[in-house]
């Protein structure tokens, strides 16, 4: 199964933006589905993640702000990202577990400035 992003782009603080992580084959085939992100010179830090039974979990530098949900019948994994800062600015990933190695997707750019 492959993952591939889509709906990065250049946004003023306060905006918003949605994410979309489509999968090739069905998303039940991960455990869990996780955004992470990678800001220039830094590591890639989990941003958010949702398991198949739709638990869900977040950074504290984005509770309140970024939601994150699946649709199953699309095989599509969002995230929903509102008052967007501009230290959000980063590289975003889409990753699917199995419990052995994780599939990731190529990544999307999202850029805060005004």
């Amino acid at each position: 199964v492959q993952l591939v992003e889509s709906g990065g782009g250049l946004v003023q603080p306060g905006g918003s933006l949605r994410l979309s992580c489509a999968a090739s084959g069905s998303i039940f085939s991960f455990n869990t589905m996780s955004w992470y992100r990678q800001a220039p010179g830094k590591g890639r830090e989990l941003v958010a993640a949702i398991t198949r039974g739709g638990m869900t979990n977040y950074a504290d530098s984005v509770k309140g702000r970024f939601t994150i949900s699946r649709d199953n019948a699309k095989n599509t994994v969002y995230l929903q990202m509102n008052s967007l800062k501009p230290e959000d600015t980063a590289v975003y990933y889409c990753r699917g577990d199995t419990g052995r190695l994780p599939t990731w997707g190529q990544g999307t750019q999202v850029t805060v400035s005004s």
